[in-house]
């Protein structure tokens, strides 16, 4: 059986945006492993914004850098309502009211990781098709930018494991709850 897991970066406000403005010191070889883990997929997904930084970037990286060829030959999707075509090498366009639908169907047979992509991670979570939410938890206020969460529906969550890095990050891993917990 195969699963959605999504990855963030976030500071302790909340804030996604933008994270190679704030992350980069907080990067060591135990995020490089977690952020490797979460990358061991059989396809990527993503969300519009997300999916056309990558799709400027990668096609036209040095060939010489292994990541290269990783990210330009993965499987990937994105869900996009406003997206007329997906042109990057071995991406499907995913849209329309079905999208749902269709990403129960892939999830099935496939270990599906999200990059970035927030406002997907959200609807994702509020459509109850993301098995794992992982977020790194950076100790630094960023002050502005797009959140991970803003007003929307209540989503409850299981804590599935917590691992503490030596820099002051947190390695949370969420899981989808039946219920709210219990305070």
């Amino acid at each position: 059986m195969g699963e959605i897991k999504a990855g963030l970066f976030v500071s302790l406000d909340g804030v996604t945006e933008a994270p190679e403005t704030w992350h980069f010191p907080y990067f060591d070889d135990e995020m490089g492993a977690a952020v490797g883990a979460l990358m061991a997929t059989d396809a990527t997904l993503f969300g519009r914004v997300t999916y056309t930084e990558m799709a400027e970037y990668w096609p036209n990286a040095d060939p010489a850098d292994p990541t290269t060829a990783m990210m330009n030959g993965a499987r990937k999707y994105v869900v996009s309502n406003t997206l007329t075509s997906a042109d990057w090498e071995n991406t499907t366009l995913i849209r329309g009211d079905a999208a749902a639908e269709e990403l129960a169907k892939l999830k099935q047979d496939s270990r599906i990781g999200v990059t970035g992509s927030v406002t997907l991670v959200r609807w994702l979570l509020e459509q109850r098709l993301l098995d794992e939410l992982h977020l790194l938890v950076h100790p630094i206020v960023v002050g502005h930018g797009k959140r991970l969460f803003q007003d929307g529906p209540t989503v409850p969550l299981k804590l599935v494991s917590s691992t503490a890095f030596a820099s002051g990050v947190l390695h949370l891993v969420y899981a989808a709850a039946d219920e709210p917990a219990e305070g």
